[in-house]
C-alpha cells in the first residue's frame, strides 16, 4: 500500500456554475468542466488521453464526451455505475491507472442535471436498476430522504443524539458557504432557523437535506513528476480506498449506526501513513446532516454516538479542530455527487481558499457516501506537495 502513495497527484480542478436549470445537456456541462480543469493545470485537450465518472440517473459517459472534446481515442476509461458511493473510488482508480503506466493524464469528472431534469428522490421514474430496489419500491420506501431518516433514528434511539446536533452541523455549513461565491446558498442561517424547516422525512428537516443542484466539475490526475511542472501546487493522492459488500437491505448488518466508512477508514489511514489526529481538513459527503454526523465517529474523529456533542462544540467550524465541509458541502454549496468535495480540498492544500482558507492545513480528507444506500464507500487522503 505504501508504494502508492504520493506517486500520483492533482493538478487541476474545474466547475461550471451552480443552479436550478442550467438550460443545458449534461454533455455540455462535463466539457464546460473538464476544459476549465485543463485551463487551472495548464493543459490542452491534446494531453487528454483518458476519462474517469460516475453514474445514477444523469449522466454524460467517457465514450461521448470524449469526441465532444475532440479527443480522438483514450487508453483508458472508467464509467463505473453507483452513486455518491463510488464518487471518490473514480479518482482513486484514476490515480492507479496513472501509477501502473497505464494512462498519463486522467480527467474525472461529474455532470449532472439533479433539479431540471433526474431528480434523485423524482417520482414519475421506474426504480434504478440495482438490486435492492425490489425491496423499497413497492412500498414506497425510495427517496434518499426517507431512507436516511431511518438511520437518523435509529442513532437517535441509541445515543440520545438531538435534532440540535444536526442544526448545529447545517448551520456550521452554511457559514462557510457565506465566503464562498460559488455557493448557491449565502444567507446565513441560526439554529432557530433550523429548526423551524419543514419536515420531508421526520426526524430530517429540510434545512438537513443537500441542495438538488445542476452542474458539473472535474478534476485533473496526473503523475507526481509531470504535475510538478504544470501550472498549479499539485495536490498528492496519499491514500484511495474503496470497498463494502454488506448491504443494509439484504446484507447481514443489524447495528445501522455503523457504516462502511467505519471498515474502510483503518484501511485508508495505513495506505496513506496518517491517523485522524494528522487531518487538516474534512470534506465529509454530506447527503444529510446525519451522514456527516456518523462519518465524525467511524472516520475516527470522536467515539461512536458522540459525533452529536462533538459537531455541537464548534469542533467542525473554520476555526475549529477539525474543518469540516468548508466550501458548505452539498447542504449550501451545491451537489454534485462527490466531486466538487475533491475540488476543494484541492483548494485548501493549494493555500487557494480565499476567506474560507484553513491555516496551514496540510492533509485533508474527502469521502464518498458512507454506505447506507449502496452497499460500499470510498475516500480519499490529499496532502501538499511541500
Amino acid at each position: 500500500m505504501a508504494g502508492f502513495r504520493d506517486r500520483t497527484a492533482i493538478a487541476g480542478v474545474g466547475y461550471t456554475p451552480f443552479n436550478k436549470n442550467s438550460g443545458v445537456s449534461t454533455l455540455t456541462l462535463a466539457v464546460r468542466a473538464i476544459l476549465a480543469a485543463l485551463d487551472d493545470a495548464g493543459l490542452s485537450v491534446d494531453d487528454v488521453d483518458a476519462l474517469a465518472t460516475h453514474r445514477v440517473g444523469d449522466s454524460t459517459p467517457p465514450w461521448v464526451v470524449a469526441p465532444a472534446l475532440g479527443v480522438p481515442e483514450v487508453s483508458w476509461y472508467l464509467d463505473q455505475f453507483g452513486g455518491g458511493s463510488v464518487s471518490h473510488s473514480v479518482v482513486g482508480q484514476a490515480a492507479m491507472a496513472v501509477a501502473a503506466g497505464v494512462a498519463d493524464t486522467v480527467v474525472c469528472y461529474r455532470a449532472i442535471n439533479a433539479r431540471s431534469e433526474f431528480r434523485m428522490g423524482g417520482t414519475g421514474r421506474g426504480a434504478a436498476p440495482v438490486f435492492d430496489a425490489q425491496y423499497q419500491a413497492p412500498y414506497g420506501y425510495f427517496a434518499p430522504p426517507q431512507q436516511f431518516a431511518m438511520f437518523t433514528r435509529a442513532h437517535m434511539n441509541a445515543y440520545g443524539t438531538t435534532h440540535e446536533h444536526l442544526g448545529h452541523i447545517a448551520v456550521t455549513q452554511r457559514a462557510n458557504a457565506v465566503k464562498n461565491a460559488r455557493a448557491l446558498k449565502r444567507d446565513l442561517i441560526t439554529l432557530d432557523d433550523y429548526l423551524a424547516s419543514r419536515w420531508i422525512a421526520e426526524p430530517l428537516r429540510l434545512l438537513d437535506c443537500c441542495l438538488e443542484t445542476d452542474g458539473a466539475c472535474a478534476v485533473v490526475v496526473t503523475s507526481r513528476e509531470r504535475a510538478r511542472d504544470l501550472r498549479r501546487p499539485p495536490v498528492l493522492v496519499s491514500g484511495a480506498a474503496w470497498g463494502g459488500g454488506d448491504s443494509l437491505f439484504s446484507g447481514t448488518g443489524t447495528d445501522f449506526t455503523v457504516t462502511e466508512a467505519a471498515r474502510l477508514a483503518p484501511r485508508l489511514y495505513a495506505m496513506a501513513g496518517v491517523g485522524p489526529g494528522d487531518i487538516d481538513v474534512a470534506e465529509l459527503y454530506d447527503c444529510f446532516t446525519y451522514s456527516v454526523l456518523v462519518q465524525l465517529e467511524d472516520y475516527g474523529f470522536c467515539a461512536k454516538g458522540e459525533g452529536g456533542p462533538y459537531a455541537a462544540s464548534g469542533a467542525i467550524a473554520l476555526d475549529g479542530e477539525l474543518p469540516v465541509n468548508t466550501h458548505g458541502g452539498f447542504l449550501s454549496e451545491g451537489y454534485v455527487h462527490g466531486i466538487n468535495h475533491i475540488a476543494e480540498a484541492v483548494a485548501q492544500l493549494r493555500g487557494a481558499a480565499g476567506d474560507r482558507q484553513v491555516p496551514g492545513a496540510e492533509v485533508a480528507l474527502s469521502t464518498a457516501q458512507p454506505g447506507y444506500v449502496l452497499a460500499g464507500t470510498s475516500a480519499l487522503i490529499l496532502r501538499s506537495d511541500t
